[in-house]
């Protein structure tokens, strides 16, 4: 199965300074727990995005873990009955 990589351009992101922090934070609306530090605006909103990346992808794989064990299924039975469908 190739890697899942979410499409992490449509969400809502804000880069500012944090004066307690001496850095850059960059935050997510649709993803508010997560931020990111670092010491530039970019480095921060990129460093924010790839563990948004990541957050998805583990989300995804979760969902697709909880609909196989509910068709009492391994994950690999479940995706490729899934991809054969398809």
């Amino acid at each position: 199965m190739s890697e899942f990589r979410p499409e992490i351009s449509h969400y809502t992101y804000r880069v500012t300074w944090s004066a307690d922090d001496q850095e850059f934070v960059a935050t997510c609306a649709e993803f508010p727990s997560l931020s990111w530090l670092a010491t530039s605006q970019i480095e921060a909103l990129q460093g924010l995005q790839e563990m948004l990346r990541e957050v998805i992808a583990d989300m995804a794989e979760q969902e697709l873990a909880i609909h196989a064990a509910e068709e009492g299924m391994s994950l690999n039975q479940y995706v490729l009955r899934k991809l054969s469908a398809a």
